[in-house]
C-alpha cells in the first residue's frame, strides 16, 4: 500500500536522484556492477545530529514558509533540483496541516533502518520518534560533500503511534440457492 508517507518521499527523493544521475561519477559507477548496501561507520551521536538537524530545519521551513535554509544546507544536487518553490510544493500537506515537528528536540529517535552506504556512497536510514497521540516518521539519505553528510533526500509525516491490527477480509456473498418450485 502506498501512503501519502511514501509519495512525498518518493518525489523529493526521485528529484534528488535525478539531478544526481547526470553526474559522471554516477555515470561511470552505472556500468559496474552496483555492490550491496553496507553499514555505515557512524557514531549514535552523528545519527542524531544529521536527523534532528534535519526536521529541525524542515519544521521552521514549514512554519515561516522560507526553504531556502534547508535548501541550502542540502547537497548541491538536491539544492540544483529543488528550488525553494517546489519545496514549498512538494511539503504543502504537512504545511497546511499544521505538523509540528518541534518534538524531535526532546525525543530519542528510534532507528526502522540503520545507517547504510549504498553503491554511490550515499548514507541511508529510516525511524520514528515515538511520541502520542502520533509519532514522527522519517526517512533520510545524505550525500558525501567535502568530508560532511549533506542531506539528499527527505520524508517526514505523521503516523499511528499504536500498531494497528489488519482489516478483516470482506465477507464474500454467498449465491442464492434456487428452490425448485412447488407443482
Amino acid at each position: 500500500m502506498v501512503t501519502q508517507f511514501h509519495r512525498r518521499f518518493f518525489s523529493v527523493f526521485l528529484a534528488a536522484l535525478l539531478a544526481a544521475s547526470f553526474s559522471p561519477r554516477a555515470f561511470a559507477q552505472s556500468a559496474n556492477k552496483p555492490a550491496a548496501p553496507h553499514q555505515v561507520q557512524i557514531d549514535r551521536n552523528g545519527v542524531l545530529i544529521l536527523t534532528k538537524q534535519t526536521l529541525i530545519a524542515l519544521d521552521q521551513a514549514n512554519k515561516t514558509g522560507n526553504y531556502s535554509v534547508l535548501r541550502d544546507l542540502a547537497a548541491p544536487s538536491f539544492a540544483s533540483a529543488n528550488n525553494p518553490a517546489r519545496l514549498t510544493e512538494i511539503f504543502a500537506n504537512l504545511r497546511r496541516d499544521k505538523v509540528d515537528l518541534s518534538g524531535v528536540i526532546v525525543l530519542e529517535p528510534q532507528l526502522t533502518k540503520l545507517p547504510e552506504l549504498d553503491q554511490n556512497g550515499m548514507m541511508h536510514f529510516a525511524g520514528f520518534f515515538p511520541s502520542a497521540p502520533a509519532q514522527i516518521n522519517f526517512e533520510l539519505i545524505f550525500a558525501p560533500v567535502d568530508g560532511q553528510w549533506k542531506l539528499f533526500g527527505l520524508a517526514a509525516s505523521l503516523g499511528s503511534s499504536v500498531p494497528a491490527a489488519p482489516l478483516p477480509p470482506a465477507p464474500v456473498a454467498k449465491k442464492e440457492e434456487k428452490k425448485p418450485a412447488k407443482p
